[in-house]
């Protein structure tokens, strides 16, 4: 018995990552109703910087990250990382990203839709999602990583 295919990222994602990554360290506003920052851990192999565009959001007084594309690098550095760096235009702060079970994901991945609709309206173009629903979101919980940013003391 086999699990659900892998979702795997869009060939486009990675050269639009780059520019949105350029705009958002130079503070262009990329978006009117959401604040995507910029993502910066170490390479868990190399101990690089990498870094890719992500939009928090916030429930119950809690910020989250939830990733689009189960297998995307940044996810697997992050696990590895102890603090990351979420930068937006000139500032820049350094956190812990704590990853959720699947069941305290689900309320998180509910309230996406909501929160983010750029990241649906990108995840549907790539076939990740086909309504966009909260349902639809909801259901992914443990094959979409959601991660708490907690502020490092």
């Amino acid at each position: 018995m086999t699990g659900p295919a892998p979702i795997r990222s869009p060939w486009w994602l990675k050269p639009a990552n780059r520019v949105f990554v350029v705009l958002l360290r130079l503070g262009v506003p990329v978006s009117r109703h959401e604040s995507p920052v910029v993502l910066t851990v170490p390479g868990r192999k190399t101990g690089k910087p990498r870094s890719t565009p992500v939009t928090p959001m916030c429930v119950d007084g809690r910020r989250y990250v939830v990733n689009g594309y189960p297998g995307a690098d940044w996810v697997h550095n992050v696990r590895a990382a102890e603090r990351v760096s979420l930068t937006q235009g000139r500032r820049s702060e350094s956190v812990r990203m704590v990853e959720l079970s699947a069941e305290d994901a689900r309320p998180v991945l509910r309230e996406f839709p909501a929160q983010v609709s750029t990241g649906v309206d990108i995840m549907k173009r790539a076939g990740v999602l086909k309504t966009g629903t909260s349902d639809e979101l909801e259901g992914l919980a443990g094959r979409l990583p959601v991660f708490r940013v907690d502020p490092v003391a």
